[in-house]
């Protein structure tokens, strides 16, 4: 797909632009770089407008939605790092050391600044949901899908009430399902998409409470989660399902993981000593 020089664009069109469309193309034209790395509700918020009117201005230059626009600012953005695919900025002429002490970096980095990110007030909450709760359902779409399962496969070692749920017909199902106090704990990088706040309804309507771990904390599905966790990582338009991002959730899940447990140190090892002896007979 083509998505012209988004810049020239801007040009082309300014004066038939609204005073509110103006302000997000005088601000994508400064911030070319960083618009890129930025949620719809973070530019709307930077800009001083409305959500709606970055879906209109993105409209008005013949981009289908946000996403689309992005893609063209990168393209349309002259650093080669900006449209790198690859994480750490990776670049053709590396030797195979060089790129590894740049994807350690960018790894190590995730890591740290979802370390900063980190609410204990937030993990307290996340925490007590899930001790709260009679099941809890981990979800996501695409790469965060992947996310939830691990996420399901490492609390399930030490509580019994954990199930991941990968169709979003039978997300929905299990939604449905759900009682008073059960939880949902849902991993969204953007926080934006269809089937998380299509699930969230449901949620809600169930008395429920969903616990989400998205890098946009100000994002629609953030606007509505019960419990927002944050995770570091920034992620080009290029860079979809970077090994970073996963690392800073994954990180993220641990520290909450570790929460849950400390509270109850006797109660988790012996459902995990139950668990590695039924694991055992797996082994040769």
């Amino acid at each position: 797909m083509s998505y012209g020089n988004v810049f020239s664009k801007i040009n082309s069109e300014y004066y038939q632009l609204t005073t509110a469309e103006k302000k997000v193309g005088d601000y994508v034209v400064l911030h070319q770089q960083k618009t890129q790395y930025m949620s719809i509700s973070e530019l709307a918020e930077e800009c001083g407008v409305a959500e709606a009117t970055i879906s209109r201005f993105c409209k008005r230059l013949g981009y289908k939605g946000y996403n689309a626009f992005k893609l063209a600012v990168a393209n349309s953005t002259a650093n080669r790092a900006a449209n790198n695919p690859l994480a750490g900025e990776v670049l053709p002429g590396d030797s195979i050391q060089d790129m590894c002490q740049k994807i350690y970096a960018a790894d190590m980095e995730a890591a740290a600044q979802t370390m900063a990110l980190i609410r204990p007030e937030l993990i307290t909450q996340a925490a007590g949901l899930i001790l709260s709760a009679g099941k809890v359902l981990c979800m996501g779409q695409g790469g965060s899908m992947i996310l939830a399962q691990e996420t399901a496969h490492l609390f399930s070692t030490s509580l019994p009430n954990f199930t991941a749920v990968w169709d979003s017909h039978l997300q929905a199902i299990a939604a449905a399902h759900l009682a008073k106090n059960d939880v949902v704990m849902y991993f969204s990088y953007s926080g934006s998409t269809k089937d998380l706040l299509e699930i969230q309804k449901i949620v809600r309507a169930r008395g429920a409470h969903t616990i989400l771990i998205t890098r946009f904390p100000k994002s629609p599905g953030a606007a509505c989660a019960d419990v927002v966790l944050q995770c570091g990582s920034k992620e080009g338009p290029f860079q979809l399902g970077s090994v970073a991002a996963r690392i800073a959730q994954l990180f993220l899940m641990d520290v909450l993981f570790s929460e849950i447990c400390r509270r109850d140190m006797e109660g988790c090892k012996s459902q995990r000593e139950q668990v590695a002896d039924v694991l055992s007979d797996k082994h040769i």
